[in-house]
């Protein structure tokens, strides 16, 4: 289980976003469409960065015991698209909120 942390981790980091997300309607559940959009480009925004990175030998994977060692490409685990969609997915929704609060 181990070898799983750092997923599971970040998967239950999505998954309480998604919950406050959907509890106050912030963004994938009050506007789905444009918000998907959004993570689309985003998430195409922040993967191509890596792959220059990488293809750049900027960024190297680190091994890690918490890791489960897949790789979609060589330093590209399959943790970082996950990570990239929290990095993209929280920001929508503190935004949102942020406005919400203040108007």
């Amino acid at each position: 289980m181990q070898h799983a942390s750092y997923l599971i981790g970040l998967l239950l980091s999505c998954a309480g976003v998604a919950l406050v997300d959907r509890r106050y309607r912030l963004a994938v559940w009050h506007d789905p469409r444009t918000v998907l959009k959004v993570l689309a480009i985003g998430l195409a925004f922040f993967i191509a960065w890596d792959l220059a990175g990488i293809q750049l030998q900027i960024f190297h994977s680190g091994h890690s015991p918490y890791m489960l060692g897949l790789y979609i490409m060589p330093d590209l685990p399959v943790e970082e698209l996950f990570f990239l969609l929290l990095l993209t997915y929280t920001p929508i929704v503190v935004s949102t909120w942020m406005e919400r609060r203040h108007v």
